[in-house]
């Protein structure tokens, strides 16, 4: 039994002989079947196996990681010291998070299903000297199998027996046109028969076929979230924050010989109210909310990062064929001959055609009739035809006009030139115009007709392509204006990529994948980085293409429609399917479009953008408001020897500031014109001049409370907790903005949930609901947190003042200055 794993290129320059004795196959009766289950059992099943994770491990792993870790401590802390309402809201944001992920990474996570939906299912094989119809998923090397017109490939065969396959592999390679395969050539697993009938011998199956490398990639393709990163920077900055300033209390608690029980339960409730609970929980409603308003423009999004990684995409590669292209051959140029004119080349290329066929070729000539030629091709009658032979290369066909008959023919243009009488004097002309047709990347095909002689003649030349999308220029050229750079990716020509760059404004520096393995790993990404795109491409080397760009700090987009594609969709930042790709495709994609075209695309970009300012509002609002009840609370405590608040006040201070800061997923904002990206030294230097403005004006309602109303210090509690909780909501108004807060309206339902939580907040500490009663001194805070609010917006408008003298972060690190 052979054990050898034999390569295309290996076996594509081998002999049929020598395969066969190295596979140890016999080509009259095929494998038996007891040979075929002991080659089963060495080379595994013809099928791609995908790892199975439990269900509930997929649910568990959400509680795992540096966010749910603090949460959890928190979570423990509260019920430690008895706080169960905390306990509760603590425990079911934690809960709700992991919810949300859980369903979106289901959605996400059907990639390898979806690829073996390409792969055959039943395979006509010889075995013991018959030929039967089996299970693709039974083949093992050495099988002598049958492919016929419609089938797909079931796995990496060499062809044995018959005249010719015609093969689409469109959906392996990114190819435009179907291929041509004849006798010692090679096929592909997912590859579909379009026409002929051939035997051949398996050598390839399961992983160890090109579709299993593809399969291969899109297992291990990962990527990590930049949200991730961000979540995680925001926790450790608070958390840090938190750890030195609870340290001082307990020292000062000890030294002053207080309570230590009390100083302790102080210690943990302020512990559990810098953990930013509910920040992955606001990050995923946000980005909930943007995923049903993307849905509305056809774009489903698989993946919730996608969504932030939209809004910082700086570089997308698309994919050329069905993608930037129609996938649809069309007739881009004539060259007529002799007297002949551009409209007889098309009709009788036409007539040279069968519509019944369903020919990519055919189906040009056929769709690029005018009305006015079409007068003229119904008058003709097609008595017989001969479709395209690879060994000829041309079809033929018998027509005639009023009873007069001729053949008419299309093909090779160095074949059907060879045919006619009038070679001598058009052969220049011929080969010239063939020349500058391909220096444009154009396919061109020969097309002739008898005369009353009955000598050929060459009618003329027509140059085919695969035309763009009507909207392709204008998205890229609308992309380009978003700071996204476009980069084409195709299995095509150099040649047909170049001119297709050139139409596109994409550009024309494309070049070879082959480039990339030439040279080293730094030289490679600055091919990658420089080129406007790149051609004659395979799965591995769009994979290795995205994977390149994301290591030197670019945010990549990658739009593709078929299984050759998925790999790199997988893998990319923001990995695009666009409209009517394959289930592979669509299963490895983080976004999936549902209408024709890219515009929706620029659509997405700018709704990213809009959800990716949401968050960051967030965030910096987040970082303020810990900072405003860390630093009173522990500065307080070290000038006045008491806790200024309560600690169920600060427990109803998350409560009545998270919750309500969740209709922000649908706050007014203006989208940017830059890729946006997670730039923690600004989001944390907003935060913190917001904080700290706050923990002054804190301080300063103290000290009237104290020196001015003489309130009591349960009062004063409350009164401090009023504060915190009004004028700390509003500080929302502020972080939402680079401008002065009336620069940009905000949404109705987070103007709403402010005033009616701020109502309530009213209403606790006006009537005293579980704090001691002000009265009407809380109308008081109302007009001190409105003060303060444009104080401090003015203060914001500094800090970013500030922010712009400093040294721009490095887009490759965004947690770390230059």
């Amino acid at each position: 039994m052979p054990t050898q794993i034999f390569k295309a290129d290996e076996v594509k320059a081998m002999s049929e002989q020598k395969l066969i004795e190295l596979l140890k196959a016999d080509k009259k009766s095929g494998l038996s079947s007891d040979e075929a289950k002991s080659r089963i059992s060495s080379y595994g099943k013809n099928e791609i196996i995908e790892k199975h994770v439990p269900t509930i491990l997929k649910f568990l792993k959400n509680f795992w990681g540096p966010i749910p870790w603090m949460i959890e401590v928190a979570a423990v802390l509260s019920a430690v010291i008895g706080h169960w309402p905390d306990f509760i809201v603590i425990v079911v944001l934690l809960f709700l998070n992991a919810l949300i992920d859980f369903f979106q990474s289901e959605k996400a996570g059907k990639a390898m299903a979806a690829l073996k939906k390409n792969l055959a299912t039943k395979s006509k094989v010889l075995r013991n000297g018959k030929w039967a119809e089996i299970e693709a998923s039974e083949l093992v090397p050495g099988d002598i199998v049958r492919i016929r017109l419609g089938d797909i490939i079931p796995a990496d065969v060499k062809l044995l027996e018959g005249e010719y396959l015609q093969i689409d592999q469109s959906a392996l390679t990114g190819e435009s046109l179907p291929v041509t395969r004849q006798k010692g050539d090679i096929a592909y697993s997912g590859s579909i028969a379009k026409k002929g009938e051939m035997t051949a011998i398996v050598y390839g199956t399961g992983l160890n076929t090109y579709f299993g490398n593809t399969a291969s990639l899109v297992a291990k393709a990962k990527t990590k979230s930049h949200l991730q990163g961000a979540v995680v920077k925001i926790g450790d900055y608070l958390i840090f924050l938190n750890f030195i300033l609870v340290i001082i209390v307990l020292i000062l608690g000890y030294a002053r010989h207080q309570n230590i029980f009390q100083v302790i339960e102080f210690a943990l409730v302020l512990t559990v109210a810098s953990v930013p609970v509910a920040l992955p929980t606001v990050l995923s409603v946000t980005m909930a909310v943007g995923a049903f308003k993307l849905s509305r423009l056809k774009a489903i999004v698989n993946k919730l990062v996608a969504v932030e990684e939209m809004a910082g995409m700086d570089v997308l590669c698309s994919d050329k064929t069905g993608t930037l292209t129609k996938n649809e051959l069309a007739v881009s140029g004539l060259f007529p001959v002799g007297n002949y004119k551009e409209d007889d080349i098309i009709l009788f290329a036409s007539l040279a055609s069968a519509e019944h066929d369903n020919d990519p070729i055919d189906n040009a000539f056929l769709r690029s009739l005018k009305d006015e030629i079409k007068d003229v091709f119904q008058k003709w009658k097609q008595s017989h035809f001969t479709p395209f032979d690879p060994v000829i290369k041309r079809t033929e066909a018998d027509v005639s006009l009023d009873n007069s008959p001729y053949k008419v023919s299309k093909g090779a243009e160095q074949v059907i030139l060879d045919l006619c009488v009038n070679k001598k004097e058009i052969e220049a002309d011929v080969n010239k115009a063939t020349q500058k047709a391909a220096e444009k990347g154009n396919r061109t095909i020969g097309v002739a007709k008898t005369n009353d002689k009955g000598e050929w003649e060459m009618v003329g030349l027509a140059f085919l392509s695969d035309p763009p999308r009507d909207d392709s220029a204008d998205t890229i050229t609308k992309a380009n204006e978003l700071g996204v750079k476009v980069k084409m990716i195709t299995g095509d020509q150099t040649a047909i990529a170049q001119t297709m760059g050139k139409e596109l404004n994409i550009g024309s520096n494309i070049i070879p994948a082959t480039d990339l393995h030439r040279t080293g790993e730094v030289e490679a990404a600055h091919l990658a980085i420089e080129a406007d795109g790149f051609s004659e491409v395979f799965p591995e080397d769009k994979y290795r293409i995205v994977n390149l760009l994301q290591h030197n700090g670019h945010i990549v987009g990658m739009t593709g429609d078929g299984v050759n594609d998925a790999p790199a969709l997988k893998k990319a930042d923001a990995g695009i399917a666009v409209d009517g790709a394959t289930d592979a495709a669509k299963s490895a994609s983080a976004l999936v479009l549902t209408l024709p075209g890219l515009n929706v695309i620029i659509s997405a970009i700018k709704e990213s953008r809009r959800i990716f300012q949401r968050m960051q509002s967030y965030a910096t609002y987040r970082i303020s408001e810990t900072i405003d009840v860390l630093f009173f609370s522990v500065l307080a405590i070290i000038i006045f020897r008491d806790f200024p608040v309560t600690p169920i006040a600060i427990i109803l201070l998350s409560v009545f500031n998270d919750f309500p800061i969740m209709a922000i997923s649908y706050d007014n904002v203006k989208y940017s014109k830059k890729p946006e990206v997670w730039n923690m030294n600004k989001i944390s230097l907003i935060g913190s001049f917001l904080g700290f403005t706050n923990v002054i004006f804190t301080f300063i309602i103290f000290f009237l409370g104290k020196y001015v109303l003489h309130m009591s210090f349960p009062e004063l509690q409350t009164l401090v907790f009023a504060e915190l909780s009004i004028a700390g909501n509003l500080t929302i108004f502020l972080a939402r903005s680079r401008g002065p807060l009336w620069s940009l309206k905000p949404g109705k339902p987070l103007v709403w949930s402010t005033i009616i939580s701020k109502l309530i907040i009213t209403l606790i500490c006006g009537f005293g609901i579980l704090v001691t009663p002000i009265g009407w001194w809380v109308a008081l805070v109302w007009v001190y947190a409105c003060i303060q609010m444009l104080v401090t917006d003015r203060m914001k408008l500094i800090a970013y003042k500030i922010y712009e003298r400093k040294p721009k972060f490095n887009r490759a690190n965004p947690f770390k200055i230059h």
